[in-house]
């Protein structure tokens, strides 16, 4: 088994107090009590705080983006963009600390639409328009700018997730699953050329 190296050992460290007590809970001093090693050697590897919880909310983005990707394979578009809009949802149940980070919190570093989005900065968003932008080709989708189309298939899906994890829903998980992917299908629907 490989050793870790100390930037590794610092990053899982900072991921573990991030999956179970949120942003708050990640102090350079927790975190290099973790380790074993003093708080100022963090800042060998992170130049501070926000340094290191960027570089985590980063890595939480990219296995997302790595998800979606792994999905953007089906050659039915319409079972496509369900299929995309799945790893999101498993994401923001099963990690709501760093779902939060990535996709709700305000950072002065988070891309923005449109410019961002259509200059292909978003992971994630680039395979959600690509399929569009595809569906729109072939005749499957209305003609529609890809992006503004990208944009209010995540909004949706987004906004479900946040009134679910905020009380919104009296359903169980799994009710609000099936609830989740049949308005992702209605939408979808009403994309539809």
């Amino acid at each position: 088994m490989k050793k870790l190296a100390t930037p590794e050992k610092i990053l899982r460290a900072a991921h573990k107090l991030f999956e179970r007590e949120g942003a708050d809970a990640v102090s350079m001093r927790r975190v290099a009590d973790a380790v074993g090693i003093t708080p100022m050697a963090i800042y060998r590897h992170f130049p501070n705080r926000e340094a290191l919880l960027k570089r985590l909310s980063d890595d939480s983005f990219n296995a997302v983006a790595h998800e979606w990707e792994a999905r953007a394979t089906h050659p039915d578009i319409l079972k496509r963009l369900h299929a995309l809009l799945e790893p999101y949802l498993q994401y923001a149940l099963e990690h709501p600390h760093l779902f939060d980070h990535a996709f709700s919190v305000r950072r002065d570093d988070a891309r923005r639409f449109p410019e961002d989005f259509r200059s292909r900065q978003s992971p994630t968003l680039n395979v959600i328009a690509d399929a569009v932008a595809e569906g729109v080709r072939r005749g499957v989708l209305k003609q529609d700018d890809p992006w503004d189309v990208a944009m209010s298939l995540w909004a949706h899906a987004h906004g479900l997730v946040a009134l679910y994890r905020a009380g919104r829903f009296s359903d169980d998980e799994a009710q609000f699953r099936k609830f989740y992917f049949e308005s992702i299908g209605r939408l979808i629907d009403g994309i539809k050329a």
